[in-house]
């Protein structure tokens, strides 16, 4: 085997690494008919997702600040400008600040929308399977950045909602790591030093 293909595979393992080391372990809890009921009309909102500003210049420099910020994480720009308004739209409609979700979605996944935990999360946000049998639609493709974005920001939503807005706790919840400080102290770091 020769040298580069030997450093190649560990290149590709330690990033493997990486991205599985804060990945979510949301927890499965019962959830009442209503609040059920509520969460499941969130994820089922399949409308076109766009910019969500006052006016469309402030959508635009928003656009263009935080693809400048994104560039080396996803090179091509119009998969970088999908992306950043399918999170910006989702983010907003869940009532989230999309820059902390971009904060979380580089500490779950790396920006690696194929990103799979080692106990099973998929995609950018790091999605348990379960929410889809539980809010959403079994078949529904957990790597479809639209659809593992809305799940990703309906659930933080929810917990935030359990929570009484508590981020911290929030954040702990979706990481499955609760009463813990480390991912969630990572997280808000990331919005503080990449992000805001």
């Amino acid at each position: 085997m020769s040298q580069f293909l030997v450093k190649l595979i560990l290149f590709v393992s330690l990033l493997l690494l990486a991205t599985q080391l804060y990945a979510g372990g949301q927890r499965e809890e019962a959830l009442s008919n209503s609040v059920k009921a509520v969460i499941q009309k969130s994820v089922s909102n399949a409308f076109a997702p766009r910019l969500v500003f006052a006016n469309s210049e402030e959508g635009q420099a928003w656009l263009a600040e935080m693809s400048q910020r994104l560039q080396k994480r996803i090179p091509d720009k119009s998969d970088r400008e999908d992306f950043l308004i399918s999170v910006q739209y989702e983010a907003t409609r869940a009532g989230l600040d999309p820059q902390l979700v971009l904060s979380l979605i580089q500490m779950e996944s790396v920006f690696n929308k194929c990103a799979v935990s080692r106990v099973g999360a998929r995609g950018y946000m790091q999605v348990m399977p379960f929410w889809a049998k539980k809010i959403g639609n079994p078949d529904h493709n957990l790597f479809d950045l639209r659809l593992n974005l809305r799940y990703g920001c309906t659930i933080l939503r929810h917990y935030m909602d359990i929570e009484h807005g508590n981020l911290f706790r929030a954040l702990g919840r979706y990481n499955g790591s609760l009463g813990k400080s480390k991912y969630p102290n990572l997280v808000i770091s990331k919005h503080h030093k990449s992000w805001n």
